[in-house]
């Protein structure tokens, strides 16, 4: 199928307004409740800063990428960096002299980034390897596995790419709605299955030629207009074995068994933010940022939490018997598995937190807007 992309680059552009309307601040924002006390008996061991370290400012769709106990991290501007987790110093820095839209992905020895001129860049050993030009615009970090270079573009194609030269093996494309998210989308491996977010389905490929496997339902859309009919699936899943849990933009949770493509459950959820989870819950931020547990074994809700409403979390990270978000004004709380309840915070640069928190090297790692890096551990 043929894409009319300057028409499809059009409406994007209007579904990014909408979504930026929707999740910023405003003036008639409802007011985040006071920060709930942190008492004796839910108190848990603080979380204390170890490093620091600076990439430069995180204005779009960007992720950290953890490999063993290193982190690559990259800037809106160009700064492609690979951090040793353990002490915040940096293994490699490369300016890559042009603003990168997507990324970082990477398996350990080659990482890779998409620029807003829809190039991919491929980085081995903080030098530049190849470069790929795109058709179409992605906000989705590449997915570097198996010697190969997957990425996934706007217009719902995926590509394949030889890790080593950058040519081009295959590509898969799926019609869909006309609008997408200006949001980081689902790609991801799971055992010998390549797994990727298609307007609102789970879509298991081949990862050697990309004919389809298996495809999954996690939202379906509805609404009366293009934008209220968004459902593309959102980067960030809860992961136990083949069992992937993932979140449809604003429509529903679910969880597939990504080995066969059954869906075993799923739930209604307003949200725009990806999950996390462990072997018995999975863990979800509503739009609002009021704070969901679901069971992992049949969907049926946990608990609720309203403590943080309106401070336009991230996403979770389940980082021991806890679980950490990060809010718009730099602040890192740490809750209860259990119940959702407080049990200690911590401060970073005063500006939003840029992403979902990632463990590495036995601590956890932050970005902020402002392009600070840094690393805690509890004590």
């Amino acid at each position: 199928m043929q894409t009319n992309w300057a028409f499809t680059r059009r409406l994007l552009t209007a579904a990014s307004l909408v979504f930026l309307a929707a999740c910023s601040s405003t003036s008639d924002k409802p007011k985040s409740p006071e920060l709930p006390a942190i008492t004796a008996s839910a108190s848990a061991a603080p979380m204390l800063r170890v490093w620091s370290n600076q990439v430069g400012a995180i204005t779009t769709p960007l992720t950290l990428s953890v490999q063993g106990n290193q982190v690559a991290v990259a800037s809106s501007d160009g700064i492609l960096a690979l951090i040793d987790a353990a002490t915040g110093l940096d293994v490699w820095r490369l300016a890559l002299k042009t603003p990168v839209q997507a990324g970082v992905g990477g398996d350990g020895t080659r990482f890779a980034v998409v620029t807003q001129s829809n190039e991919v860049i491929a980085v081995q050993a903080g030098q530049v390897i190849w470069r790929y030009r795109l058709s179409a615009s992605t906000y989705t970090a590449p997915l570097v596995a198996g010697g190969r270079v997957f990425v996934l573009t706007a217009d719902r194609t995926v590509i394949a790419l030889d890790g080593g030269s950058g040519q081009r093996l295959w590509s898969q494309q799926r019609a869909g709605d006309p609008l997408v998210l200006r949001q980081a989308g689902l790609l991801m491996a799971v055992g010998d299955t390549l797994v990727a977010g298609m307007s609102g389905r789970l879509v298991g490929l081949n990862p050697n030629n990309g004919s389809t496997r298996w495809e999954s339902v996690v939202g379906a859309s509805r609404g009366t207009n293009e934008v209220e009919r968004l459902v593309d699936i959102v980067a960030g899943v809860s992961r136990q074995a083949s069992v992937v849990c993932a979140r449809s933009f604003q429509t529903a949770v679910s969880c597939v068994d990504a080995a066969k493509g059954v869906t075993l459950w799923t739930r209604p959820s307003i949200g725009h933010q990806g999950l996390d989870g462990n072997e018995e819950q999975v863990i979800g931020v509503e739009s609002d940022s009021k704070l969901l547990a679901w069971s992992r074994a049949n969907g049926q809700p946990v608990w609720t939490s309203e403590a943080l409403r309106f401070r336009g979390l991230t996403a979770p990270l389940v980082w021991g018997p806890s679980f950490v978000v990060g809010d718009e004004a730099g602040l890192l709380h740490r809750l209860s598995l259990t119940n959702g309840q407080t049990q200690n915070r911590s401060t970073t640069d005063g500006s939003a937190i840029a992403t979902r928190p990632v463990a590495a090297a036995g601590l956890m790692v932050v970005a902020t807007r402002s392009g600070g890096l840094f690393g805690y551990r509890l004590d």
